[in-house]
């Protein structure tokens, strides 16, 4: 196989195992009953003028499994920390003491959690569409290739079966996710 094919193969698979890492930040968010730091991930708090992440201003911990802890460096930052976490619409509603600012996690109804499962099977279709897209750009792009027949054919191979691979792997981190949802 050709340098150019073997490029355009490395590539592809880069760009999958990009949607991939998506997929699996994506699920980070999607809370599945028991409380973690990880369900602030997204969220950015003003610092000085800027949008920080909220881990780069407080510390962020669990308390129980129903409890997130969010303990800021300054004192100053509770009000901003809390205010964070309220646009971030993440269905969370902080209390300060003071402090700390405590967010209680409810126990997920049986509605809650179908939505939360469509939410990541949604997530799930999103990364095939991409490893898809990934798929049908290589195929362009080795279609284009000067390469003998044989090698094209060869790489395209490569390809699909990469893209096989891919998809058999979003697939697995759904089923995961949803029996985590699921789980009472």
């Amino acid at each position: 196989m050709n340098e150019e094919l073997a490029f355009i193969i490395d590539s592809t698979k880069e760009l999958m195992q990009n949607a991939i890492t998506h997929l699996e930040k994506e699920f980070r968010n999607i809370r599945a009953g028991k409380a973690s730091p990880a369900m602030l991930g997204s969220v950015t708090v003003e610092y000085y003028g800027s949008q920080v992440p909220l881990t780069q201003v407080a510390n962020v911990g669990t308390m129980d499994a129903h409890t997130i802890t969010v303990q800021p460096w300054e004192k100053n930052m509770l009000h901003e920390i809390e205010k964070a976490i309220m646009n971030a619409n993440l269905g969370f509603n902080p209390m300060n003491n003071g402090e700390i600012v405590i967010i209680n996690v409810p126990v997920l109804t049986e509605e809650r959690r179908m939505e939360l499962s469509k939410q990541a099977k949604a997530e799930a279709e999103t990364a095939k569409v991409s490893i898809r897209n990934d798929r049908r750009e290589a195929m362009n792009e080795i279609k284009k290739d000067d390469s003998s027949e044989d090698m094209k054919a060869n790489a395209e191979i490569d390809i699909q079966n990469l893209t096989d691979k891919f998809i058999a792997e979003v697939d697995e981190h759904y089923k995961i996710k949803d029996v985590e949802i699921m789980k009472v």
